[in-house]
């Protein structure tokens, strides 16, 4: 009776994750995609540089720039290994980026040119950044069907 119950919770699980397998492959096929690299820094600072401007005119992740549907934001380690990359809607990030423009704006890039949000990754996960307001714009498309999670 226990393995019973122990499968039908891994039957669930395994169904949920894979649901969210395909909606990444998906948007890693089949979306335009953006991606930019934190150089070895972040592991001293434990932030991240989202770049809205360069030389006076929108650049990065702003809403006049990027094209892109989806923003990778990787974390290298110095000599071009990835450690991570953490995969945002642009709407979503663009969301991120307004939300602290006015408190945490800092000049950064090549000849401290580009205007940018220094955020700590963390923050990124915090219950006041996820709160942001949300639209229909921010999610990955439609389920291709509802899983239960309990």
């Amino acid at each position: 009776m226990i393995k019973t119950k122990i499968n039908k919770k891994f039957d669930k699980d395994l169904r949920y994750g894979e649901i969210f397998e395909n909606q990444v492959r998906n948007v890693l096929v089949n979306s335009k995609l953006e991606m930019k690299c934190e150089r070895d820094r972040w592991m001293n600072t434990g932030n991240v540089f989202l770049e809205y401007e360069c030389n006076g005119k929108p650049s990065g992740v702003c809403k006049k720039s990027t094209e892109s549907d989806f923003w990778i934001h990787g974390l290298d380690l110095g000599g071009n290994h990835i450690h991570c990359a953490i995969l945002f809607k642009v709407s979503r990030l663009q969301k991120i980026v307004d939300k602290y423009k006015d408190t945490c704006t800092r000049k950064g890039g090549d000849g401290y040119r580009s205007l940018g949000v220094v955020i700590p990754i963390s923050k990124l996960f915090e219950k006041e950044t996820i709160d942001i307001e949300k639209d229909e714009s921010d999610f990955w498309g439609e389920w291709k069907e509802d899983v239960e999670t309990d």
